[in-house]
């Protein structure tokens, strides 16, 4: 008996899903959910040792976490495990054309994840201040805050590459690149050419970084030595010198605020990630010119500043407002502030500020994270 016509055709397809494999980091669906279970067992370890010991743990600038509020994102913590476990063998099953479970046990896994990811990712709120102190050398406030947050933002973004595979798979598309495409998904990946930004993204963009601008006049008249909103810039500067410590003070000194420079940052990198030279080295860039830029080098500081930034700047300017209609009490002046509403101004300025810049870097990242997705290169569709 002859062999079918189309024999060489599945042998040509045989060999190019038996060629190499992707390095270990681009296989994320495949150890994603391993290590968010890792991370669960971890978590809700330390967080029981806290609890036994009375461990202090801030929760906020004047309250520690109770031993009861630790036990529940224990619980969680453990909850979460085993939700990510139920991801993992849905998703092999759903590779192997096995049975995946009912659709009511498939959509129970996607609202866990829905709900479990902001109860761990609130965590990462506090991640960008506690980078400009780490930063400006004024050292660390609470070991264990800092070993806190970090296990809740290391959580928040596990919980989220897991619900992604499973929402993916839910749809018959790959789990790592978003296609829907037949044959292997775990090869080599093809990356799309540096592109810019469209002009909706960009003009949206800076406009909401405009935000800054009320905040930065006020700042510069102080650096001037002027007089804004009833604080003198005198009063200001000796504030800032008598509580700055390292890197800080000494910036201080010369009249330059630590907050400037990481709102400057912030900006830079907003317009990487709207600009072709946020995905391809420019030639300013000694060694590393011409060579493309690792995609979440600057996706995980713009998704950890902006969620982070737009939520607290969205809380300064909500409470601002309701202060200055006298729904709740009028701000007391503290500091270099001098009246309540000098006091409410700040706030005000301050939630432009971090709100305009932390949403402007979430709707630049959500566009270069579309510009520069790979998809799997041997996949044939």
């Amino acid at each position: 008996m002859t062999a079918p016509s189309n024999t060489p055709v599945i042998r040509r397809a045989w060999r190019r899903t038996e060629g190499p494999r992707a390095p270990w980091g681009r296989r994320w669906p495949d150890w994603a959910p391993r290590a968010a279970q890792v991370w669960g067992g971890v978590y809700a370890v330390v967080l029981v040792g806290w609890a036994a010991t009375g461990t202090a743990v801030p929760l906020s600038a004047h309250a520690y976490q109770p031993a009861a509020f630790q036990l529940t994102q224990a619980a969680l913590a453990v909850l979460a495990a085993g939700v990510c476990a139920a991801a993992d063998r849905a998703r092999k099953a759903r590779s192997a054309s096995a049975v995946d479970g009912t659709p009511k046990c498939r959509s129970a896994v996607g609202a866990s994840l829905a709900l479990l990811i902001p109860a761990f990712g609130w965590g990462a709120i506090g991640l960008p201040m506690h980078f400009v102190t780490l930063a400006s050398g004024s050292g660390v406030e609470s070991a264990t805050g800092l070993v806190h947050l970090l296990l809740n933002t290391c959580g928040g973004g596990l919980l989220a590459m897991v619900a992604v595979a499973h929402r993916r798979g839910l749809r018959g598309r790959c789990a790592r690149c978003g296609q829907g495409h037949e044959g292997r998904s775990d090869g080599p990946l093809a990356h799309p050419p540096a592109s810019t930004a469209s002009a909706r993204t960009r003009v949206t963009a800076y406009a909401l970084v405009c935000g800054l601008l009320p905040w930065t006049v006020v700042k510069t008249v102080w650096l001037f030595g002027g007089d804004a909103i009833g604080v003198s810039g005198k009063a200001w500067r000796d504030d800032v010198e008598a509580e700055a410590t390292g890197a800080s003070r000494a910036l201080a000194s010369v009249g330059v605020d630590v907050t400037v420079l990481a709102a400057l940052l912030g900006v830079f990198l907003l317009a990487g990630l709207m600009h072709r030279w946020g995905q391809v080295f420019p030639r300013w860039t000694p060694l590393l010119a011409g060579r493309r830029v690792p995609r979440l080098l600057p996706l995980i500081p713009a998704w950890l500043t902006g969620g982070a930034l737009s939520v607290y700047g969205a809380g300064l300017l909500v409470y601002a407002l309701l202060s200055a209609l006298g729904v709740v009490p009028g701000l007391d002046p503290v500091g270099v502030f001098t009246t309540t509403g000098g006091m409410t101004w700040m706030v005000a300025f301050g939630g432009l500020s971090f709100g305009g810049l932390g949403t402007a870097l979430l709707v630049a990242s959500r566009s270069y994270a579309a510009r520069s997705r790979p998809v799997c290169a041997g996949a044939h569709r």
